[in-house]
Order: structure tokens, then sequence, then C-alpha cells
């Protein structure tokens, strides 16, 4: 038995395919709001566009040209790139390195936010903004979600490159029940972890991030 898609997953969708700026905290009301529009997602974006200024666009064309470079020139991975930018000044850059590196995690998006944390020293760089230049797979919109990041520009979406990087499989795989997933999920030695959260849960030093 399939479970139901919830209201907000196909709200999540629907942002993912449409959005242009992403606000993490705003995440879920914007994509009710995308859907709501019921084809009027153009009027939301050119009121987005409109938010970003010159020096955005300047940032967005740097997170291109490394795209150009990871992808045609130096073909270190697929064609993406991404930019940090905290106060107005690149963090950090990077473009995709999976097969230079043999990474699968090596995204532009995540390279360029491990650069950027271990420059701030923290896990955490809230208040940043991530020019990227493709919309964010689930994991690195996770991996920025978990640094905090405050807002997301992206310039090409799923929909121009799905031919050739279908990252909306993720997606749609990760609403199936474990046992349908394409990576398979079972549970195994529950009570094992369990003693060990405990354990964890009991220090007086522990730390949440």
């Amino acid at each position: 038995m399939e479970l139901p898609v919830k209201d907000d997953e196909t709200s999540l969708d629907t942002l993912f395919a449409s959005a242009r700026v992403v606000h993490r905290r705003n995440f879920l009301t914007a994509g009710a709001a995308a859907l709501m529009a019921a084809g009027g997602s153009d009027i939301a974006l050119a009121k987005d566009d409109k938010a970003a200024t010159d020096q955005d666009r300047k940032f967005m064309s740097q997170a291109v040209e490394l795209m150009r470079k990871a992808g045609v020139v130096e073909k270190t991975g697929g064609p993406f790139g991404a930019v940090v930018v905290m106060n107005g000044e690149v963090l950090s850059s990077s473009g995709n390195s999976v097969l230079r590196d043999n990474d699968p995690s090596a995204h532009a998006e995540v390279n360029a936010i491990r650069i950027a944390c271990k420059k701030a020293g923290s896990p955490h760089i809230k208040g940043a903004t991530l020019f990227s230049s493709c919309e964010p797979c689930p994991m690195c919109y996770s991996t920025a979600y978990w640094a905090r990041v405050g807002k997301i520009y992206y310039a090409a979406s799923w929909t121009d490159y799905a031919d050739l990087f279908d990252d909306s499989n993720i997606s749609q795989d990760m609403k199936q029940p474990y046992a349908k997933r394409t990576v398979r999920v079972a549970q195994l030695m529950r009570g094992d972890a369990q003693k060990v959260w405990l354990e964890y849960r009991n220090l007086p030093s522990k730390t949440r991030y």
C-alpha cells in the first residue's frame, strides 16, 4: 500500500519546479502559494526577480562561470557551480567535482558550503546566501538547511536539464514507503542504537546542531 502524498509535499515539488528564490524558513509557505497560483507562477517569479540586485547577478554570474569550468572546460564533474556570500562578500565558491574526486557528494553547493563553514569555523553560516547555477538537488538543499543558509538563488531549473540529471526522481523516490524506494531501507538493531541515544541524552555537555 502506497502512502498518500501530503499537501505540503506537493507544495515542495511545485516550489522546486518554478521558484527562483528560496527562503529556508518560508519554504513550505512559498510552495503553497505557488501551488494555489494555478498557473500564475510567472507573476510570482517576476516579483522575486525584481528583488535581486546587480550585485546578486554578479555573484550568480560567478556561479555560472564555475558551472562551465567544471562541466565543459575542466570536466571535473557535471556543469554545476556555486558561490556562498556573507555580508556582501564571497565566502567560498566551487564547481562540481564528483568525477575528479570520485565522490558522489561533491556537488558544487556541498563543496562551497564545506569550504565556507571551515572558513567560518562553524557548521553554521547563518545569514549566508547561496548562489547556485542550477536548482539544488535534495542533498544540496538539505546541506544548505543544516548549515542555516538564509537564502538560495539558482539559475537553471531542474526541467532545463532533466534529460541529463533528473534530480526530481530523488524527490519522488523519497515519498515512497521504505520497501518501494530505489535504495531499500530497513530497520535493524534499533534497541542498541536507542541505548546510545540515551547515553548521549544524559550527557551534561551534549551539543545540538
